[in-house]
């Protein structure tokens, strides 16, 4: 399924780049990228967002499982019709998997971009995908959502109309 592909490559884009971070840049080390906007800071994250749950890595290691899980089904059942919310789930689903992958196995998350333009958590390829992933679906859902269900005989309270 091309979805599912789609997640794939960016879970592989994902970890090549936490990869060569870790290899390549000292834990703590920043590194000009994009001058005066982004650079590369290798940070070794416990926690979410902000180090949310830092001390208890283990259940940020099952919501992320758990969303994975949930959201694979989603895109297997191809639940929401069309291109734009079947692609946001995917981004969704990359992140989710892409940071998994390194709680699973390394105890942290690697996060590297740091905004240099704004005070602002260092971040991953992972979290981009999460973030856009979800906006784009929340912005469908939205404005499309009600259209969708009505398309499919079904007015906005979910009963035929």
């Amino acid at each position: 399924m091309l979805y599912l592909l789609l997640a794939a490559v960016l879970v592989a884009v994902d970890q090549i780049v936490k990869v060569l971070v870790r290899l390549n840049i000292g834990l703590g080390e920043q590194l000009p990228f994009l001058p005066h906007v982004l650079g590369l800071t290798y940070a070794q994250n416990t926690g979410a967002a902000f180090s949310m749950l830092e001390e208890h890595p283990w259940i940020l290691t099952l919501i992320s499982l758990a969303a994975s899980i949930l959201l694979l089904i989603l895109i297997l059942r191809r639940t929401f019709p069309g291109v734009w919310p079947m692609c946001s789930l995917a981004l969704v689903l990359a992140g989710a998997v892409g940071n998994l992958i390194d709680r699973a196995f390394l105890g942290y998350v690697t996060d590297m971009f740091q905004t240099l333009f704004m005070t602002f958590p260092i971040f991953n390829v992972a979290d981009i995908c999460i973030v856009c992933g979800g906006i784009s679906f929340v912005v469908y859902y939205l404005f499309f959502g009600d259209k969708d269900k009505k398309e499919d005989g079904h007015d906005a309270t979910g009963t035929e109309g």
